[in-house]
């Protein structure tokens, strides 16, 4: 291992992270104590509550295990943050959690660290969540790991035990394509090769860690484009208009030309502000306000970008996802995608693979479970500016939000989209106004108006029903429209005429669309029995959507089925203008689809309906 010669300065963010009772809490303890990095009234008090319990030293871990459970149950829970600073560099050091359970912590504070420390018990090993910390510090951008083999006196100071520890890990982060690992031994609890050297590491030659956090150089960053994504448009007084946020990436100034996204339009910067004051630069990391030449509709959720590098609008993502979730993630449902400034609705159609944080390898998977990583495909309600996260943390990585419960579900990675062929093909640029097509979208399915026709008794709302139980198991938004909700309600004042008939017809169609343009699949069950009012139906509905659908079935066997006695009292002449008796059925002519009742059962006739509709595009394909 080659340890820098020179004194970088400025702030490393680094996470430690590792394995349960690997000693992490215990050496971010002691690093800190070393250094001198403990207000004096804490210590003091740590040094009381070891007198007390009779115990021969201070806990270090208490110093960073805040929370009661913490301190109780003698593991980290929450994700502590502790600032210090050498004569050689400020640091910031997150903390973590090592239990499974609360893998989401080790992601929050993994999320924004430039190094990762990995820690490892010598005794134990390495573990399957050293694995996965590992892997998900990769997967979350960090670039330098060093792996901490701990508790180096449990093991009798073994330098092959360290060299075989080392050559593990070193090929592990490999395989994950990390582009710098080193490693080095320490006993936390004694502090050996913490902050200084150790007698009893003499075989060592690398630096401790302390020397390591201070001269080490991640891997730089490769330079950035501009990226600021709109979080507020500030109106101070009626002639001025800007735009706040976080510059998440590359430097602007006065004059330089920005493109607004996904407005597709570009203007010049006027002025900046930092911290409240006129500024002739902004650099990554600062809140500034940006006043630009040209006034346009710019609102939260736009981004400000490099013209020459613009990120990528898009409605469809791949992502690698860290389910953080109780609740299994569940394919077609519909979550909150949280990114940037802007939230929109979205829906996993497919689980691509589930990843082995053990060997890296991809295996099937239908769906996520607590701390799974998986690759997912997305679709969004609406189209988001997005980078690759490999190549811009903060716009090309997502949280999901669980709708009902306003849990975060997941942390997601995007790592591509379709072609610019595809997209141009299906992604609508938004005017403020949500189109038929992004309720379609949001649904995964293509809506259509199935129009069940036929005598009664013929099984309409028989198939109707069946049809709907299928679709709802098979995640399709649906509703029916029959009889039961429609004549005792939105026409309740209408008779059996032929006038009454035709107006009934009329306005069961302008619902159906109003449900299509809602995205939803409709099935209507009514006998509709004239030729003319089926086609108006067809032509309020849209022909592109409008499925006839003939329930067939011969008169005689209508009338033996009679489930409601209607025909007896047809016969009798208790019901007037009765379809089939004294009122005519027009048959369809040439019908989109026929379901012959008397000849195949219900499940069958369902299967012929699912078909039907899959055959013209209603269910989206996966992907």
């Amino acid at each position: 291992m080659d340890a820098a010669t020179v004194a970088p300065s400025g702030l490393l963010r680094l996470v430690i992270v590792g394995s349960v009772d690997d000693g992490k809490s215990t050496l971010l303890g002691r690093l800190l104590h070393d250094c001198q990095a403990v207000p004096l009234d804490q210590l003091e008090s740590l040094r009381q509550a070891a007198r007390q319990a009779g115990e021969p030293q201070v806990d270090l871990a208490l110093l960073t295990d805040g929370l009661r459970a913490e301190r109780e149950q003698r593991i980290t829970i929450d994700v502590a943050y502790r600032h210090f600073a050498t004569p050689r560099r400020r640091f910031i050091l997150a903390d973590t959690p090592g239990h499974e359970m609360f893998t989401r912590n080790m992601v929050t504070g993994a999320s924004t660290a430039d190094l990762a420390v990995l820690l490892i018990d010598a005794a134990r090993g390495v573990q399957p969540q050293t694995y996965r910390h590992a892997s998900l510090a990769a997967r979350l951008g960090i670039r330098q790991i060093v792996a901490a083999i701990n508790k180096m006196d449990q093991v009798g100071w073994s330098a092959d035990l360290f060299a075989a520890i080392e050559t593990e890990l070193r090929q592990y982060a490999a395989g994950l394509g990390v582009p710098a690992f080193d490693a080095l031994p320490v006993s936390a609890l004694q502090g050996d090769n913490v902050v200084t050297a150790s007698a009893q590491l003499a075989w060592f030659t690398g630096p401790t860690l302390l020397h390591y956090l201070e001269t080490v150089e991640p891997p730089p960053v490769p330079a950035q484009p501009v990226r600021l994504p709109v979080q507020l448009v500030v109106r101070p007084t009626s002639d001025y208009r800007g735009y706040a946020g976080t510059l998440e990436a590359g430097s602007l100034r006065p004059g330089d030309c920005v493109a607004v996204q996904p407005l597709g339009q570009q203007t010049t910067v006027r002025d900046l502000l930092v911290a409240g004051q006129p500024a002739a630069e902004a650099v990554a990391g600062q809140a500034v306000v940006v006043r630009l030449h040209d006034e346009l509709d710019i609102a939260r959720g736009n981004l400000l970008s490099d013209p020459a590098a613009p990120a990528t609008v898009t409605d469809e993502l791949d992502a690698t996802l860290v389910w953080l979730d109780e609740r299994p993630l569940q394919v077609g449902r519909s979550y909150l995608l949280k990114h940037t400034t802007t939230t929109v609705r979205g829906r996993v159609t497919v689980v691509r693979h589930r990843l082995d944080p053990g060997t890296l390898a991809q295996q099937p998977a239908a769906s996520l479970q607590l701390n799974d990583i998986g690759l997912v495909h997305l679709r969004l309600l609406r189209p988001i500016c997005a980078d690759r996260y490999a190549a811009q943390r903060r716009t090309g990585g997502f949280i999901l939000i669980d709708p009902d419960t306003n849990a975060t579900a997941a942390a997601g990675l995007i790592e591509d989209w379709p072609d610019p062929a595809h997209r141009a093909a299906n992604l609508t640029l938004h005017s403020g106004r949500v189109t038929p097509d992004d309720r379609a979208r949001m649904l995964g399915q293509q809506p259509f108006t199935l129009w069940l026709t036929g005598l009664s008794g013929s099984g309409k709302s028989t198939v109707a029903y069946a049809l709907e139980d299928r679709l709802v198991a098979q995640g399709q938004p649906c509703i029916v429209l029959d009889g039961d909700n429609i004549r005792h309600g939105l026409n309740r004042d209408l008779g059996f005429s032929p006038a009454d008939r035709s107006e009934n017809i009329r306005r069961i169609a302008e619902v159906a669309r109003l449900f299509n343009e809602a995205g939803l699949l409709v099935i209507t069950a009514f006998i509709s029995p004239y030729l003319a009012d089926r086609a108006m139906a067809r032509q309020v509905i849209g022909a592109d959507r409008f499925v006839e659908t003939w329930v067939a079935a011969p008169l005689e066997e209508c009338e033996r089925r009679d489930p409601k006695g209607l025909y007896v009292k047809a016969r009798a002449g208790q019901i007037p203008e009765f379809t089939g008796v004294s009122a005519p059925y027009e048959a369809p002519v040439a019908a989109d689809l026929c379901l012959n009742s008397d000849q195949f059962t219900v499940s069958e006739l369902v299967d012929q309906a699912w078909s039907h509709l899959r055959a013209r595009g209603a269910f989206a394909a996966p992907h």
